[in-house]
C-alpha cells in the first residue's frame, strides 16, 4: 500500500491549509448562529420617536390635536423644562426630540405669519427627520384647511385632521423563505459548507494527483513492480477515504452546535445532499488536479470556492441576486447545492412531489461531478498518452 502511505504523508503536508479553511467556516457559522437567535418579524410594526412636547398654548384646540397626534406616534417621555436636563436627556439619549408650542399657536396659522414651533432633536438621527415629517404633515394640513375653507372652525378643524391623520397606508412585509421549525440555523451552515467542502477537496485531492501527476514519479512509477491496476485502486481509496473523513467532520460538526434540531427529516435530507455536493467537489478537484501547478492550488482554491460561494448564493442569499448572475450561476453546482438546501429548510410536507423536487436538484449536483470525472479520465489518459 505504497501509494495509499504516500497519500496520507501529502494530505498531512496539505492540513494546515485545510485547517484554515474549516476554521473560517466554523467562525461564520457560529456567528451566523449567535446573530440568528429570532426569527425574522412576521408583521410591520411602526417605529416611535422618544418624544418630549411642552404645549404653552392650553388653550389652543389645534394645539391639543397636534399634541394628541404627536402622542399617537411617538412614545413620550415626560421631562422638566429646564435647559441643563433637556441637554442631558438627549446626550444619553432618554429622549430623541423635544418640541415646545408657543402660546398663540393655534390661533397664528390663520395669520400670514404663523408662529414656529421651537424643536430641539438629537443632530443627524433618523428619528428626528421622522419626526419633522410627521410635524410639518400636521401643519400643512392644516393650513390647507385653513386656506380652502377660511369660516372653518377650531373644533372642526381638528377633527378633520384627526380624521385625516389617522388614515394609515398598509404595510406589506414580503418574506422570501420560511424555514420549518428550527431548521433556518441548520439551512445556513449546510449553505456555508459549500465553501469548506469545496476548498478542502480541491487541497487535498487536486494536491495529490499534481503530486503523482508529476511526469518523473509516473515514469519511476510505471518501472516499479506494481500494477497500474493496483495504484490506482490504492489512489481511488485514498480519495474515497479523504472524502469520507472530511465529509464525516463538517457533517459532525453540525450535531455538536444544533443538536436535537439535527434529528430531523429535514436535517437527514440536508445531510444527503452535502454528500451530493461532496461527490461534486471531489471530481471538480480531480478534474482541477490534471491542470494545476503546485505553486497555483492556494489560488485556484480561492477563486474557485470564493467566485462560486459569492454568485450562488452560499455569502449572498440567492433572493437578492440579479438573474443574469443566478444564470451564470446555475452552471456550477454550488448553485443546485444552495437551491436544494433552501427547498429542504422551507419543507414541511414530505410528499413524493416535494422530494422528487429537492430530488432532482441533487441529481443535478451529481450530474456535475460525473461530468467533472469524464472530463478528468480523458484529460489524464490524453496527459499520458502524450508523456509516454
Amino acid at each position: 500500500m505504497q501509494v495509499f502511505k504516500a497519500y496520507i504523508i501529502i494530505a498531512k503536508k496539505n492540513l494546515p491549509q485545510m485547517l484554515i479553511y474549516v476554521g473560517i467556516f466554523l467562525f461564520i457559522a457560529v456567528m451566523i448562529s449567535s446573530l440568528n437567535k429570532t426569527p425574522p418579524p412576521g408583521e410591520f410594526s411602526q417605529a416611535k420617536t422618544k418624544l418630549a412636547i411642552f404645549n404653552n398654548d392650553i388653550n389652543g384646540v389645534v394645539s391639543k390635536a397636534l399634541v394628541k397626534f404627536l402622542s399617537d406616534k411617538s412614545e413620550i417621555v415626560t421631562l422638566d423644562n429646564n435647559s441643563e436636563k433637556i441637554q442631558d436627556a438627549l446626550f444619553f439619549r432618554n429622549v430623541e426630540y423635544i418640541v415646545k408650542i408657543p402660546v398663540g399657536f393655534s390661533d397664528s396659522l390663520r395669520t400670514q405669519n404663523p408662529i414656529q414651533l421651537e424643536k430641539i432633536s438629537v443632530p443627524g438621527s433618523t428619528s428626528s427627520f421622522y419626526t419633522d415629517m410627521l410635524i410639518n404633515n400636521f401643519v400643512n394640513t392644516t393650513l390647507r384647511y385653513i386656506k380652502f375653507e377660511p369660516s372653518i372652525t377650531d373644533v372642526q378643524l381638528a377633527s378633520n385632521i384627526q380624521k385625516d391623520m389617522s388614515i394609515n397606508t398598509p404595510v406589506v412585509v414580503k418574506t422570501y423563505e420560511t424555514y420549518s421549525g428550527n431548521t433556518q440555523n441548520v439551512v445556513y451552515y449546510f449553505n456555508y459548507l459549500a465553501y469548506s467542502l469545496m476548498a478542502i477537496s480541491i487541497l487535498g485531492v487536486s494536491g495529490f494527483m499534481i503530486v503523482f501527476g508529476n511526469i518523473d514519479i509516473r515514469r519511476r512509477n510505471l518501472c516499479a513492480p506494481m500494477t497500474s491496476r493496483s495504484m490506482n485502486f490504492q489512489i481511488l481509496l485514498g480519495n474515497m477515504i479523504f472524502a469520507a473523513v472530511a465529509y464525516i467532520i463538517l457533517v459532525g460538526i453540525s450535531f455538536f452546535l444544533y443538536g436535537s434540531d439535527m434529528f430531523t427529516t429535514n436535517a437527514a435530507l440536508l445531510c444527503l445532499n452535502a454528500g451530493a455536493f461532496m461527490f461534486a467537489a471531489i471530481s471538480l478537484s480531480l478534474l482541477i488536479g490534471n491542470f494545476a501547478k503546485p505553486n497555483s492550488i492556494s489560488a485556484i482554491t480561492n477563486v474557485i470556492t470564493l467566485g462560486t460561494c459569492f454568485i450562488s448564493g452560499v455569502f449572498v442569499p440567492q433572493q437578492f441576486l440579479g438573474s443574469a448572475v443566478l444564470t451564470f450561476a446555475s452552471f456550477t453546482p454550488t448553485y443546485w447545492y444552495v437551491k436544494t438546501n433552501n427547498e429542504i429548510g422551507t419543507m414541511i410536507n414530505f410528499s413524493s412531489e416535494n422530494l422528487m423536487r429537492v430530488g432532482g436538484y441533487a441529481l443535478i449536483e451529481l450530474g456535475f461531478g460525473l461530468l467533472f470525472l469524464i472530463i478528468a479520465f480523458f484529460v489524464s489518459k490524453r496527459k499520458r498518452v502524450s508523456n509516454n
